[in-house]
């Protein structure tokens, strides 16, 4: 019998419907690998059994054309592809009415999947670009099936929608464009006149602003209905949202141009006139006040006239020209507008909230308003009015009152929003008690904790402490105040260390994993502190639990502020208990285990033997595959302090072993590490194993090589110097010069014939300069070598540098070069003919050389 299906408990989400139809063969388009009842209906006519001799050249161009795009849709991989390419390829020979007239009804039907639209879509757009002008005739059509795309969710169907329309628009030009957008901005739907807006906004970022400028103007100066004024103050609008500061030529124009609308009769146009307003200044940040001036009193007007959405309109684009102006102006325009700020707090309309709050950081940041201003009459009203627990539960407004309480803060002073938080961090709601965390640990990093003194300290560790014990679950804030509260303190945190360090050690041997993890992370925010009050006993103590656990994510920060000499459990105890983590899957405990035994490696390296380094060399390995970055580069990292440890000879064996595996991110991270060992333990110990494993006749393995060199001199710097040749041809050093000397005498000697002409005179370059030495093994060594590049490049190229000093007025320089000449004739006497110089005769010489002499 076979086995029952388990029944499931519980809720399951119901499937759809699917319709199992078999692969049809459908002449012309081959085995599909599904069709849908709606494919069906689309494709009909494929299914119908027709003579193509029969058929008309437009019939027999649709009929192609649907194949195609069935094939694109529907089809597999390969089948997609050859028919995106045959559809791009033959867009000029089917033409625009037989691709658009089949793709845009599927783009606009219902049922069309999200992937589906994607492919019909990028079918559109391959096929603008080939058909170019001759796509006038569908300009409408195209619009209204992908102007939806502008106002989609998806920031990926934007996307593609604005391709779409600024293809379009570059490819029929400006006058099709606004023939087809000028009968929808006036349209009686709000819908299709959002649309029309986006669409001409992307219209104007492709042809250009100052092209669509005046069709925009007249659009929002029209007199004939107030819909086409809405319509016009939105697409200034979206400019400016899309070409951001590409406005700042034409502001001046574009404020004008919605300027009047601020005193329209309907309220909708003088709400878009203002939001657009704010989008220009916010656009135009930080420059373009003189383009405002105009419209400064009308907004001001408008604050004090409007309430609801009206007002929120006009305080956004005050807010957002109020950053534009001086300082004394910002001062001023923040005063007058801070008591309507107040008194909007208590608004119940979450829109209205937001911009208030967006207003409020802008006006308190401005220069010149008074400290007091804010701490009497903003700072108790907002922590009333935003500082609940419905606010805490709403993600958007909760970000934008963390902003807002981090410019109080940086405006009052940290001690006065701490003053208003401590009670919220004792609250009984989890949510309100982790945000008013996450906004004291904000204050701290930002302002520090120089004001705050005395019974406001031990208010501040008490809350902190009491919402770290309340916690549930990962809350981070909480961790993150408590741990900017003992950080920002400093050495004023000592008195309250062992309260700290109790609930530290009582939640460790908490029988949770969750619980002990958070108290392991707090460990390592909070020792810098204790270690910086020498409690290095109360350190030891934590250390010895946390030795006890050391499966959990374990904290390197004990090891850095105790040291090595007192750290409790020795050294020698605890890094045999580290390799077997460092197989551990958790990513954070394999990052956490590898800065501890990077740790230990850099500070006590002779407190562990060499074959228990080895065993973590082979270990960390293994996490050169890991998929978090992070652990790859503190593997590779601690690979060069193992190197340093114990030498480098048995660890680049072990990399260099590692180059033989086929991972490619594998042996990229091996290369770094030998790169990170030659920058420990210097070149000259790398080197050389390098070049040895370079004659391995294996491709990964010489790549890797190269790659390592690569790496090599990138991270050696300027130690780098020592290990090119001619550097040391022109040393101060004798010694080092005779040396290099004598170097370039092997190489010459062996590469001669090899076809290395070019770096040979390169060096030969460095070694000219010293032919002048006086010590007797110094200019040996230097004649040496001359001759050996001599028996490498030929005697000609050592004559033509010989010329130059054979008859210097100075006769040490002429016994010199006389020497040169005379190895050289001694040599190579038969090779110099073709490369003495030619003079010409004189009355009492003569220095032509005719055969004859020759033989003779």
């Amino acid at each position: 019998m076979a086995t029952p299906a388990p029944q499931v408990e519980g809720f399951q989400i119901p499937e759809q419907a699917k319709v199992d139809l078999p692969a049809v063969e459908l002449g012309g388009v081959g085995a599909l690998p599904f069709l849908k009842e709606a494919d069906v209906q689309a494709f009909g006519r494929l299914l119908e059994k027709v003579d193509e001799d029969d058929l008309s050249t437009t019939e027999r161009k649709e009929r192609e054309v649907l194949e195609l795009v069935l094939r694109i849709k529907n089809g597999t991989q390969p089948q997609r592809k050859a028919a995106m390419r045959a559809m791009t390829e033959r867009a000029r020979e089917l033409g625009a009415d037989a691709i658009f007239g089949q793709v845009l009804p599927l783009l606009m039907s219902a049922q069309m999947e999200d992937h589906e639209r994607h492919v019909l879509v990028k079918v559109v757009g391959r096929a603008l670009q080939r058909l170019g002008a001759a796509a006038r005739g569908h300009v409408h059509r195209i619009l209204v099936a992908v102007e939806p795309l502008l106002i989609d969710t998806d920031r990926y169907a934007r996307a593609e929608g604005h391709e779409i329309v600024s293809s379009l628009s570059k490819a029929v030009g400006l006058a099709a464009m606004v023939a087809a957008l000028r009968p929808d901005v006036d349209h009686s739907d709000e819908y299709v006149r959002n649309t029309t807006a986006h669409a001409l906004a992307v219209v104007a970022t492709a042809l250009g602003i100052g092209a669509v400028l005046p069709f925009v103007r007249a659009v929002a100066r029209s007199t004939r209905a107030w819909q086409a004024r809405q319509t016009g103050a939105r697409a200034v609008r979206h400019i400016a949202e899309l070409a951001r500061s590409g406005v700042l030529p034409h502001l001046r124009a574009l404020v004008d141009s919605v300027a009047a609308q601020l005193g329209d009769e309907n309220q909708i146009v003088r709400t878009a006139a203002a939001l657009a307003l704010a989008a220009l200044a916010e656009a135009a940040a930080p420059y373009g006040i003189e383009s405002f001036d105009t419209v400064l009193r009308p907004l001001w007007m408008g604050v004090r006239q409007h309430r609801g959405r009206g007002l929120a309109a006009f305080l956004k684009a005050v807010g957002f020209i109020i950053p534009l102006m001086d300082p004394e102006h910002q001062a001023h325009y923040a005063r007058e507008v801070v008591p309507v700020l107040v008194r909007e707090f208590d608004s119940a309309d979450d829109a209205m909230r937001a911009v208030v709050l967006r207003v409020l950081r802008q006006c308190i940041g401005a220069a010149g308003v008074p400290v007091s201003l804010v701490r009497d009459d903003v700072l108790p009203a907002f922590a009333r009015a935003f500082w609940v627990r419905r606010v805490a539960l709403d993600v958007r407004q909760r970000v934008l009152v963390l902003d807002a309480t981090a410019e109080l803060a940086a405006k009052a002073g940290a001690a006065s929003v701490i003053e208003l938080l401590i009670p919220l961090l004792k609250d009984a709601a989890a949510p309100l008690r982790s945000m008013a965390a996450a906004a004291v640990a904000r204050v701290l990093d930002e302002l520090g904790g120089l004001d705050i003194h005395g019974r406001l300290e031990e208010l501040l560790i008490d809350a902190t402490l009491f919402a770290f014990q309340e916690q549930a679950g990962d809350a981070r804030s909480v961790l993150d105040a408590l741990a900017a509260a003992v950080t920002a303190l400093g050495p004023r945190a000592r008195p309250y260390l062992q309260q700290i360090a109790s609930a530290l050690l009582w939640r460790l041997n908490n029988a949770q994993p969750p619980v002990r993890q958070q108290a392991a992370d707090l460990v390592a925010r909070v020792a810098p502190a204790m270690a910086a009050c020498d409690e290095t006993e109360m350190l030891s103590r934590v250390s010895i639990v946390l030795f006890e656990y050391l499966g959990e994510e374990y904290p390197d920060a004990v090891v850095a502020s105790v040291g090595i000499a007192e750290m409790q459990p020795p050294v020698g105890d605890l890094l045999p208990r580290l390799t077997p983590i460092l197989k551990n899957r958790h990513e954070k405990v394999q990052e956490a285990c590898i800065h501890l035994v990077g740790c230990i490696a850099d500070r006590a390296p002779e407190q562990v033997p060499a074959r228990e380094w080895m065993r973590c060399c082979f270990s960390l390995l293994d996490l050169l595959r890991a998929h978090k970055k992070a652990v790859r580069r503190a593997a590779v990292s601690t690979f060069g302090f193992i190197a340093r440890a114990i030498g480098p000879q048995d660890v680049l064996a072990t990399l260099l072993n590692n180059l033989k595996v086929q991972e490619r991110q594998n042996r990229v991270c091996t290369t770094v590490a030998i790169a990170i060992v030659a920058e420990s333990c210097a070149p000259f110990t790398v080197l050389p194993a390098l070049m040895n494993e370079y004659r391995v006749p294996e491709l990964n393995v010489q790549n890797g090589v190269l790659k390592s060199l690569a790496f090599l001199f990138e991270y050696i710097g300027s130690m780098a110097r020592d290990y090119v040749g001619a550097d040391a041809l022109v040393d101060r050093d004798l010694v080092h010069r005779q040396q290099a000397a004598s170097a370039i005498r092997h190489l010459a000697l062996s590469v001669a014939g090899r076809g290395c002409e070019p770096p040979i005179l390169h060096l030969l370059n460095f070694l000219w300069p010293n032919v002048f030495e006086t010590s007797p093994h110094s200019i040996c060594a230097v004649l040496e070598a001359i001759e050996s590049c001599r028996v490498c490049l030929g005697a000609g190229p050592i004559l033509l540098y010989c010329l130059q000093g054979l008859f210097h007025p100075a006769r040490k320089v002429r016994e010199v070069y006389w020497r040169i000449y005379n190895m050289m004739y001694l040599g190579a006497q038969p090779a110099l003919v073709a490369f003495y110089p030619r003079f010409q005769d004189q009355a009492e010489n003569n220095y032509c050389r005719y055969e004859l002499d020759y033989v003779l």
